[in-house]
């Protein structure tokens, strides 16, 4: 009996699964079969391969032939070069190694032909939206952060320049201050000044009257006994010049008579003696 690994069709109407069998190649595809060793999801993606390798590897030690399909798999799972490997005797730790190295290579050509599936295509978008998402975020974050690092800096910045404005304004204040007080200094100095020269003006003013008082205080004795004199001369003059009219005019007895010529001689006595007077003068 000539046993052949080949694939059993399992599972629905257009929805496949394959079932890897060990099975005498004289019966019919999906009829009896020796051993069943593994399953085969082509639909999947990727695709699904789950096998029994210690079981294959069994069979093929026994001769059996796997059908094209079959051999592609067990190619790409490596259960091929592990036979051959066991066959010229390499060590387990070489088998597993190459059967590593051999699966990651085959792995990485099927993934570039992969069919996407709708499944994996919803997954593919939404890890796609929540990595935007997130970077849009970390991205609003950063600019958040930024806008906060410049408004605080702005802030500073604006308290700074008010701080600095304080400053210049007090400083001007200040020096304002200091020009009126200055300004105020001067203005009192001069004043006190003015004042001073005033003072000694008044001062000079009274000096000269008090130097020249003591001449005006001689003449004016002078003048008014010079004045008077004449005054009194005159007064008397003019009383000789009535009392001769009146002598003239009025009938005098002879003692009468006698009594004014003497008044009379007394009062040219007097005129006479005041003139001298003011003749020594």
């Amino acid at each position: 009996m000539a046993v052949k690994l080949r694939l059993r069709r399992m599972g629905r109407k257009k929805l496949p699964v394959w079932g890897v069998v060990a099975a005498d190649s004289r019966k019919p595809r999906d009829g009896r079969f020796i051993e069943e060793l593994g399953r085969y999801e082509p639909l999947a993606e990727p695709a699904v391969v789950d096998l029994n390798v210690e079981r294959i590897q069994y069979w093929l030690s026994k001769g059996a032939q796997p059908s094209h399909t079959v051999r592609n798999l067990l190619s790409r799972e490596g259960v091929l070069l592990e036979h051959h490997l066991r066959r010229k005797g390499a060590s387990e730790e070489e088998i597993a190694e190459a059967v590593r190295k051999h699966r990651e290579h085959r792995y990485a050509k099927l993934n570039e032909h992969v069919k996407e599936t709708a499944a994996a295509r919803r997954r593919r978008v939404l890890e796609e939206e929540r990595a935007r998402v997130a970077e849009e975020e970390a991205e609003a974050a950063k600019r958040r952060a930024e806008e906060d690092a410049r408004a605080k800096k702005e802030a500073e910045e604006a308290k700074r320049k008010a701080a600095e404005e304080r400053a210049a304004a007090a400083e001007e204040a200040r020096r304002q201050q200091e020009a009126a007080n200055e300004a105020q200094v001067a203005e009192d100095k001069e004043q006190s000044g003015e004042m001073e020269v005033a003072e000694a003006g008044d001062q000079v003013e009274t000096a000269e009257p008090e130097v020249a008082e003591p001449e005006d205080s001689a003449a004016q004795p002078e003048t008014a006994e010079a004045e008077a004199p004449e005054d009194a001369g005159e007064a008397r003059a003019s009383d000789e010049v009535e009392t001769s009219d009146e002598v003239e005019n009025a009938p005098v007895d002879d003692a009468t008579a006698e009594t004014d010529a003497e008044a009379a001689n007394e009062a040219g006595e007097d005129l006479t003696d005041g003139e001298a007077d003011e003749s020594k003068a």
